[in-house]
């Protein structure tokens, strides 16, 4: 059993963001920090004080957090970015809404003095001197994980301890933020003071020139000190404050949010309801009217979770073998309640969203084959289209000649031409890429392309088995990764006003192919119709490439019932440029001490080289690996360093350091490593992010080389994306959670069936008894999962001391499984 946090979130937009440049504007970008740790830094929107962003990421946080905060800043090319404002949420606040926070929030002032992080380890106790005395001893040991308060990235920390208008305080550490100091501070406890005054503890930066850098404080009370003297470690926590935000002045991000803390059972618990989902695939429904688990399952669910459901049943499925089968049963149940062949799969169903998960989580290696070289061309080339007469701006083409701007009408024809070119590539790169389409997806599309023909087969619908392919590979695959290629990461940033401008006019075209061309010309943007032609010239060559996508031999087919993974143990997972630290480095310049190399991680290995085509590589096994964390900018005065520990055959520890170039690609390689990693024995549990240098760790500043890590590691701590392991438990959890929510619909659906199997015919009742057996099966499945929640919960509250009568009461909820 374990437990796993998953924190959801989506920068959606920003509105009415206060002008930082002299040109009336802002170059507006987010950063944002859990608990104080960078995990995310969202495109840099250029001159815009509304900008749109709807960059969504996933972080797994097994060991749970603290604050999720958002901070919007203003890029400048010179000098420090300035800080527009911040939103800090806190984990009960996120909890508070099941359903996740959906809204605008205001921004609020920069607080230094509640931006603190890390922990502090003391002992605290109250002692009896032999004259009679009773003394508070303060026994302050060490900090780690501090905030860095000085431009060398490091802090020079001390505590000061503070009762009864008394102060005490330790020595100074200097460049560091993980001070040892083991330091015996005592006051006498005299009779008769009130027990309300409490012992604080802080911790500063000290400054030789002006004032000293707050960085976190406890506090504990008498009380406290006399029944449980404090032992151990202790987050440091802000100033009391009652900041509120600015009242819109500063601007506001609409921001979703949600998280997700589940503790994972033993996979014996989930066996009872992957085999009833199994069951709807292996059995599946003969007509439109029959119900199963899956039925049920989008019937209760809620319109904002049916992605989520879609995403964890692709999950389970490929992990099954079935997911064919599984989108084969959706796909015909969607078929089944259609009427009219040109609305099929256009709304949010749970077919809909199966397939477009299941696209996203199978296809984008094939999706980055064929856009990723074109994209990038688009995004380097810079130039200026547009078909819109009431958008040309003459202007924007001013040559550097004589001869002044183009016209309009030049405009138009060079815009085309440039169109036409880059919409020849794409098509050309889809058309020809059939044999490269994942199998499972080419099996998927096969068998949808003959339900679709076998249910419209009138000669007016001919076109209907084409359309239900190229509605899901065109309109919900291709189109949204041109106009949007960071949220498919073909890019790292959002492309700027003119390359975007480029990417909706050739999202509109892919677009008008995946529909065959049958909207063309039915539309209000006539100005687009001198595409018009090459859309239609375009419309064969789509449907070959469509025949020869389905045409899949009956050996392929069979092979996809075998459980699929995603990917073979020699494929590369992550790859590119990187600066890898020289071994053993003279004390030259930091800068210098990194070299360029190109990097491929796959299950196995962790390998580099000179460049891509180098012959010879240096390969790290990954069972080898012990843990890959950040380094602190200090230690080389570099940012974005990662370090990889490893242990030779002799059990010896090595470190090698590499650079990113930004903080979302060493999120990234961060993140995929420790993927691969999950399953290493010897990870460690403790790490120093310094360097060893100049005979001691620039962290903590100890002398010894083998020293005990400074700082946790965080293993665990991963990016979700497309490419995340599949894990049976923990996708069938989330089901779960989603049939609780709808727990209450099903117990209607159920009484509404025994009303019908009461009140019908003979034929009613039978199916009616049919669907009453699903409902109750769920609602036994969820009870019984709710049970042994409970008895978890109630014995790990026993083990850590408290508990047993309720422990006692939930016993008899835990199944037997």
């Amino acid at each position: 059993m374990s437990k796993k946090t998953a924190l959801h979130f989506r920068v959606v937009e920003g509105r009415h963001l206060p002008a930082k440049d002299v040109s009336g504007t802002s170059d507006p970008y987010c950063i944002i920090k859990v608990d104080n740790e960078v995990v995310a830094r969202t495109a840099t929107i250029w001159k815009d004080l509304n900008p749109f962003w709807g960059e969504e990421y996933t972080l797994h946080l097994p060991m749970g957090f603290h604050n999720l905060s958002f901070y919007v800043l203003d890029e400048d090319t010179i000098g420090h970015d300035d800080v527009i404002g911040k939103i800090t949420l806190s984990k009960e606040t996120i909890s508070s809404y099941p359903r996740g926070i959906d809204h605008w929030i205001n921004l609020s002032r920069m607080d230094p003095n509640e931006d603190v992080q890390g922990e502090i380890s003391l002992e605290l106790q109250i002692v009896q001197e032999k004259d009679g005395k009773r003394m508070i001893c303060c026994h302050i040991i060490e900090a780690r994980d501090l905030a860095p308060k000085d431009i060398s990235g490091t802090s020079d920390p001390f505590a000061r301890i503070m009762w009864n208008g008394q102060a005490l305080e330790t020595a100074i550490i200097k460049k560091t933020r993980f001070p040892h100091w083991d330091e015996m501070l005592e006051f006498v406890l005299e009779e008769g003071l009130a027990k309300k005054t409490p012992l604080v503890i802080e911790v500063w930066d000290w400054d030789m020139v002006g004032k000293n850098d707050f960085l976190g404080r406890v506090e504990f009370s008498l009380d406290a000190l006399l029944k449980a003297p404090p032992k151990g470690w202790y987050r440091l926590l802000p100033f009391p404050s009652a900041t509120e935000d600015a009242g819109g002045k500063l601007g506001a991000l609409r921001l979703r949010v949600r998280l997700s803390e589940d503790r994972i059972l033993p996979s014996r618990y989930y066996q009872p309801l992957i085999d009833l989902l199994m069951d709807s695939i292996l059995y599946p429904p003969e007509s439109e009217d029959d119900v199963t688990p899956i039925t049920l399952l989008e019937d209760v669910c809620s319109m904002e979770g049916r992605q989520d459901v879609a995403t964890k049943l692709v999950k389970i499925f490929l992990g099954q073998g079935l997911v064919v089968p599984f989108l084969g049963c959706v796909n015909f149940r969607e078929i089944l309640r259609t009427t009219d062949p040109n609305t099929l799969f256009r709304s949010n169903s749970l077919a809909s969203k199966s397939m477009e998960q299941f696209m996203k989580v199978v296809g984008m290696p094939y999706l980055h084959d064929i856009l990723k070289s074109v994209i990038n061309r688009i995004f380097e080339e810079k130039k200026y289209v547009e078909l819109d007469p009431c958008k040309i701006e003459t202007s924007r083409t001013r040559r550097i000649s004589f001869k002044g701007s183009l016209s309009e009408a030049q405009i138009r024809e060079s815009s085309l031409e440039v169109l036409k070119g880059y919409l020849r590539d794409i098509i050309h790169g889809i058309v020809n890429s059939a044999e490269n389409c994942p199998t499972a997806m080419r099996v998927t599309f096969k068998q949808l392309h003959k339900r679709v023909a076998d249910y419209f087969p009138e000669s007016e619908n001919k076109d209907a088995k084409y359309i239900a392919i190229s509605g899901f590979i065109f309109l919900r695959f291709f189109a949204p990764a041109i106009l949007t290629p960071k949220l498919f990461n073909l890019r790292e940033q959002h492309a700027d006003t003119q390359t975007s401008r480029t990417l909706l006019l050739l999202a509109k075209a892919v677009q008008s192919i995946g529909n065959l061309g049958f909207q063309v010309g039915r539309g209000k943007e006539q100005w687009m119709e001198p595409l018009h032609p090459f859309i239609m010239a375009s419309i064969e060559r789509v449907k070959d490439f469509l025949d020869r996508l389905i045409d899949v031999d009956s050996e392929n087919e069979a092979c996809e019932k075998q459980p699929w993974s995603l990917f073979q143990p020699s494929a590369t997972i992550k790859e590119g440029y990187l600066y890898k630290r020289r071994a053993e480095a003279l004390p030259l310049v930091s800068r210098f001490t990194f070299k360029k190399r190109y990097f491929w991680l796959s299950k196995e290995s962790l390998s580099y080289s000179k460049s891509p085509d180098w012959q010879v590589r240096t390969s790290i096994p990954v069972e080898r690996i012990c843990a890959v964390e950040r380094v602190d900018e200090n230690a080389f005065q570099q940012p974005n360093v990662m370090q990889i520990t490893t242990r030779d055959a002799g059990g010896q520890l090595l470190n090698i350091y590499v650079q990113c170039k930004n903080v979302n690609e060493l999120n990234q390689w961060l993140s995929a490593i420790r993927k691969v990693t999950v399953s290493n024995d010897c990870m460690l549990s403790f790490c120093h992010p310094g360097t060893f240098r100049g005979n001691r760790w620039t962290c903590c500043l100890q002398t010894d080389r083998n020293v005990h890590g400074c700082s946790r590691t965080h293993s665990a701590v991963t990016l979700g994306d497309w490419n995340d392991p599949l894990d049976p438990d923990t996708e069938a959890q989330m089901v779960y959670k989603h049939l609780l929510l709808g727990k209450d619909k099903l117990r209607e659906k159920y009484q509404e069936f025994s009303s019908l199997q009461e009140e019908g015919d003979a034929a009613t009742k039978d199916a009616s008894s049919q669907r009453m057996a699903a409902a109750a099966r769920l609602l036994e499945i969820i009870q019984d999962l709710e049970g042994a929640h409970k008895a978890f919960e109630c014995q790990e509250n026993e083990e850590e001391g408290g508990g047993e009568e309720k422990c006692q009461a939930a016993a008899s909820a835990m199944p037997h499984a």
